[in-house]
């Protein structure tokens, strides 16, 4: 077995063994809006949940080097949820896949990716920034805080956001049991590798 210590290689070299180890990973299409209203979607493969009490989801925005076109090295996404305090998680199922792919695009904050991915904004009941329609559910959140893992391109920022409000289609869920081959998601794997959730087996746990 190879052992490889993070600092002895480039930060890149090290992220594709984290991409390709940790997986799969659920994709968070997190929805903002900026001070002035304006609003962006984008996906986030470093996204899980945190807790259920309070209910509490995390994802993780990392910088990126900036050369000269972006105020500073935050992504959109990031910058919004610092102005606003508030984002919308909405769940990526297969039928959406293809868009959430494009709303990753590399676009400056004036473009809007909800018409650059083909994706319909729709209001939120508590916070500002906009669910999207066509995922099957959606959570929104308010800020409970940012913790910044270090610094420079590639470095890990960790968004800690309170569930306030949650949307879900009425056919994936009953009594609070959802359906999974209803709700069809999709993660991600290394590189431009996405993967279904379709295959499934049970395993009881022990007592």
């Amino acid at each position: 077995m190879r052992s490889i210590h993070p600092s002895e290689h480039r930060v890149s070299e090290i992220y594709k063994l984290m991409t390709g180890l940790i997986v799969p990973r659920p994709v968070a299409l997190v929805s903002t809006v900026d001070q002035d209203g304006v609003p962006n979607v984008a996906p986030f493969s470093f996204f899980s949940g945190v807790g259920s009490n309070p209910p509490t989801v995390l994802f993780c925005p990392a910088l990126r080097s900036n050369d000269g076109s972006r105020p500073d090295d935050r992504k959109d996404t990031l910058r919004n949820v610092e102005q606003t305090r508030e984002f919308v998680v909405n769940i990526v199922s297969s039928a959406i896949a293809d868009a959430s792919n494009l709303a990753a695009a590399e676009v400056g904050p004036e473009v809007d990716e909800f018409q650059l991915a083909g994706l319909t904004p729709v209001p939120s009941e508590v916070v500002r920034a906009p669910r999207v329609a066509e995922s099957p559910a959606q959570f929104e959140c308010k800020l409970l805080e940012i913790v910044f893992t270090g610094k420079g391109s590639g470095a890990g920022v960790i968004v800690l956001g309170e569930i306030v409000c949650i949307h879900v289609a009425r056919e994936l869920e009953d009594h609070f049991r959802i359906d999974p081959e209803k709700l069809d998601a999709v993660g991600r794997m290394a590189g431009n590798t996405w993967v279904h959730t379709r295959e499934r087996f049970d395993l009881i746990r022990p007592k």
